[in-house]
């Protein structure tokens, strides 16, 4: 009875005996290191060489997501850089524009799987990754012997309530990476910088998934080490990195430019031009807040136009914030008609082209696309448009 009894008692509690919610508390940490290491690790130092890490590090986060995912870098890493380079594609491999939003976040991780059966993504898209001894004859060779040993330790921890945890531990990275950053992450949230993508920003304090949830930044600015931006904005993975980097075990080569301002100054010149090319994410994004204060100026003189109806306003005050070339024909036709009855609102949208083209003419020599940079200024600080004339001045004191 007793050899019986201790059975049990084995089965019920492990070696370690914990209650509830100190089983809780180790499952969330040991699922945060997890997210640390795919956000440092993959992501931010093999994904996209934002930082060099120290061996030690490194090879903890190796081993850690062979543990306790079965993740192979090479794969992981390759699946990535081919979003980037492919987002929003039919070969996006996980984008909800093509694939669907229920799709990405429900099923986000057979989508995962499918990819890395892809030789031509792996062979494309996985060089730089590890390539060593320990990574052909264990980690890639034998990833589901590492989540296998996580479950007999957890048993043999925890008792029967290990299988529990290490069922959250099985789902804790095919949800919240491959289904909430790869679906959410590009449906919805908030958006910093109206790229060439939908990714946006889904809260701005980074905790629960690494830093990972600021999605909009980091794909505007994708070789950062840091994802947050505004001041606002909380980076727990930039926090780990730095940490590390003042210890000796990191090394950030990249961050997000950070605009700098020359107040006095009264022309723009090349270093003018240089910022702005430079910052244009910074610039647009300014530049649609201008439009939000000429909208503010412009809506009480809209409003009293018997045939722009409320749901007509409200629609098109949300096609003005959009960027013009991302604009389907409806769109463009009902801005039209908007701009029929304000003249502001017209310039502002056109000159909101005119700005952005300045660094797409490539053909252009640096003197050609300063002197567009200044006739846009003059153009800008003449047309009576408070909020234009506003953003015309900041722009020339980008240095």
């Amino acid at each position: 009875m007793n050899i019986l009894s201790s059975i049990l008692d084995f089965l019920s509690t492990g070696i370690t005996n914990l209650s509830f919610w100190q089983l809780v508390a180790y499952t969330l940490i040991v699922t945060h290191i997890t997210i640390a290491s795919v956000t440092i690790f993959l992501h931010r130092h093999q994904a996209h060489r934002a930082l060099d890490l120290h061996p030690l590090p490194s090879h903890f986060f190796r081993f850690w997501l062979w543990f306790t995912t079965g993740q192979v870098t090479k794969e992981w890493a390759s699946i990535h850089r081919k979003h980037h380079a492919k987002c929003e594609t039919e070969e996006d491999p996980h984008s909800p524009v093509t694939k669907g939003i229920k799709t990405v976040l429900w099923t986000g991780a057979e989508l995962y799987r499918a990819e890395s059966k892809n030789k031509e993504t792996m062979e494309k898209y996985g060089h730089g990754t590890p390539d060593d001894w320990i990574e052909r004859n264990l980690y890639s060779k034998f990833s589901w012997q590492g989540v296998a040993a996580l479950l007999i330790m957890n048993v043999i921890l925890f008792g029967v309530a290990g299988i529990t945890v290490w069922a959250v531990q099985m789902l804790w990275i095919p949800f919240f990476a491959a289904g909430v950053i790869n679906g959410i992450g590009h449906y919805w949230g908030y958006r910093n910088f109206d790229n060439n993508d939908a990714a946006t920003n889904i809260f701005p304090w980074g905790i629960l998934i690494g830093g990972e949830e600021l999605h909009n930044n980091h794909h505007t600015f994708a070789t950062s080490a840091r994802l947050s931006n505004k001041w606002y904005e909380f980076d727990i993975g930039w926090t780990y990195i730095r940490i590390m980097e003042i210890v000796g075990l990191a090394k950030v080569k990249k961050v997000a430019p950070a605009p700098r301002f020359d107040k006095q100054k009264v022309v723009a010149d090349l270093e003018t031009l240089h910022s702005v090319i430079t910052n244009r994410y910074d610039v647009m994004a300014k530049y649609a807040k201008s439009v939000k204060l000429a909208w503010r100026d412009e809506l009480e003189t809209l409003r009293g136009k018997a045939e722009l109806h409320a749901q007509f306003l409200k629609s098109s005050r949300k096609l003005m914030q959009r960027e013009p070339a991302k604009l389907e024909a409806p769109q463009r036709q009902q801005l039209s008609e908007l701009f029929a009855h304000s003249q502001a609102l017209e310039t502002m949208h056109q000159m909101r082209v005119e700005l952005s083209a300045i660094w797409d003419r490539s053909h252009a020599t640096k003197e050609e696309l300063l002197q567009q940079l200044r006739d846009w200024c003059a153009r800008a600080e003449a047309s009576g448009i408070r909020a234009l004339e506003e953003f015309s001045l900041r722009l020339r004191s980008y240095a």
